[in-house]
């Protein structure tokens, strides 16, 4: 009762913060809770025609099409309406079986986790200090900046930390031997839960932390509490030099079981009557925290696109789980997409949004 009482009072505080920023209204129609399903996934998916799920599949085939003139390097494409597949394509040597490198699609897997581990009672404060959770270790350049990141601030990429996203860090950490030291060996910038900086140094420490405190191999703890509840099989996760999970990226899964971390959510955190993860960490998760450029805003590694509505799981070269529970709907792209296809994948999207005929 102890844990569940904790477990509250952190929720609560995770959606007290997003306040400076507008939550998704309850009452509108294009964030409405999904249905109950007619069934749960778990050992596989059902298909449908899409007529039968509200969408129209001419107008969808003729997006596909369109997208594939303009050379948009998919690898496949998954759309699930209503809890069914209703259209599936894969493309070269992708076939519904192929383990697919999700790149930072990775990090909202690390979020669900960060959510699981609150509620088993291994978390237990979001205002908590990140180096606390590192007693044996020490860390360069610590002063009192570093010293007040919390938990929430690595969850919304607001840690301050001095991290600048791209190949130069990539290649300076896989020379590392300690990933999460490396990370927090990092000079500040800024003053921590101030502003939106991409970092997945931060991601990096979150799955550090949660190996830390529950004592078990991420990968094992997700295999217990999130992978194995969805029906999630045979997962491949990166290790650091260490053998650490590698939080920011590193997991390989096949389209079909991308999609289940989509449809969980969809189902705030539900699935096969069990709250695998809490309703009100799915909730916080999801609504905005900062601004992150163009349309989109950021929540707890998570994705907002507010003008659509949507959510997301996004990773490098176009791996993408997309929800828009106003349309019960869950879309998985994986490929190999670079900056010129973002604008061509993104266009592609909306139309399969649009093609959806019906509401949820």
């Amino acid at each position: 009762m102890k844990n569940r009482v904790l477990f509250l009072c952190a929720a609560a505080c995770l959606i007290t913060a997003c306040s400076h920023t507008p939550s998704p209204p309850s009452a509108d129609p294009a964030w409405a809770q999904a249905p109950l399903p007619e069934y749960w996934p778990t050992n596989g998916w059902r298909t449908s025609v899409p007529s039968a799920q509200g969408v129209n599949g001419a107008e969808l085939d003729t997006a596909i099409e369109a997208a594939l003139k303009e050379k948009l390097p998919l690898h496949g494409l998954l759309m699930i309406r209503h809890g069914y597949i209703v259209k599936e394509r894969y493309f070269d040597i992708y076939d519904v079986s192929t383990a697919h490198d999700l790149y930072s699609c990775t990090k909202s897997f690390v979020s669900a986790l960060a959510g699981i581990a609150f509620q088993k009672g291994y978390l237990t404060d979001l205002a908590a200090p990140v180096l606390g959770f590192f007693p044996d270790r020490e860390f360069t350049q610590r002063d009192a900046r570093k010293e007040a990141i919390k938990l929430e601030d690595l969850l919304t990429m607001s840690s301050g930390l001095a991290w600048v996203e791209g190949q130069s860090v990539y290649n300076e950490i896989y020379r590392s031997r300690d990933w999460a030291k490396f990370v927090l060996d990092l000079p500040m910038l800024a003053d921590p839960g101030m502003q939106f900086r991409y970092n997945s140094g931060n991601s990096i420490v979150l799955a550090a932390i949660i190996q830390q405190v529950s004592g078990k191999d991420t990968c094992e703890f997700a295999r217990e509490n999130l992978f194995g509840p969805l029906g999630i099989r045979d997962p491949w996760w990166e290790r650091d030099p260490s053998g650490l999970r590698i939080g920011a990226w590193g997991l390989k899964l096949p389209p079909r079981e991308m999609a289940k971390l989509g449809y969980l959510y969809l189902h705030d955190g539900a699935w096969e009557g069990k709250q695998v993860v809490p309703a009100s960490w799915v909730c916080a998760s999801t609504a905005p925290r900062f601004k992150a450029g163009g349309p989109w805003s950021y929540g707890s590694q998570w994705w907002i696109d507010p003008s659509i509505p949507m959510y997301a799981a996004l990773g490098s070269f176009g791996q993408n789980i997309m929800v828009v529970p106003g349309r019960d709907l869950v879309v998985v792209f994986t490929g190999a997409i670079g900056p010129s296809g973002n604008e061509a994948s993104e266009l592609l999207f909306r139309r399969i949004v649009a093609a959806c005929t019906s509401g949820a």
